[in-house]
Order: C-alpha cells, then structure tokens, then sequence
C-alpha cells in the first residue's frame, strides 16, 4: 500500500493497517528511523472493554469487544476455530 507525505509533514495510514492493529484516532505511534526507513510502532496497548450478550436472532451467546475491535479475516475465523475444543 502505498500513501504520501503532505506539505504540512503528515501521512495518512491505509484503512486496512489500521482495522489490523486495531488503531485509532489519537492514538499515540513511536516513530524512528531504522537503516533508512521510517519505523512507527503503536505506543501502548488499549485495554478493551469486552461484552458477553445473547443474540437476538439465534439466542446464542455473543462475545464483543466493540465497534473499534480489528476486523478478522476468514483464514483467521478458520485457524481459531479449528483449534477449539
């Protein structure tokens, strides 16, 4: 993916990257530079508030930790589930 720098010094990170680490607004990134690269790191780890609730549909039992939470892809879903009891 690629972006760019603005002529105020600004760089916008790609949806994609941030719904992966899970980033948002104000949140705060270490920024260095590492044999000619610019490195950003997610300076500290947001605690999430997790809500067990019953689906309305199915009546079944629904783990959420929030609107915010990273998406998950298929593969993901798949590896998680075929490890469960």
């Amino acid at each position: 993916m690629k972006t760019r720098v603005s002529t105020k010094g600004r760089v916008v990170l790609p949806v994609p990257i941030r719904r992966q680490l899970g980033l948002r607004a104000g949140d705060p990134l270490d920024a260095k530079v590492h044999r000619g690269r610019i490195v950003l790191t997610p300076g500290r780890a947001r605690p999430q508030k997790v809500r067990v609730f019953t689906d309305p549909l199915t009546g079944l039992p629904v783990l959420s930790v929030g609107p915010e939470a990273p998406l998950l892809s298929s593969k993901q879903v798949e590896e998680m589930l075929s490890n469960f009891p």
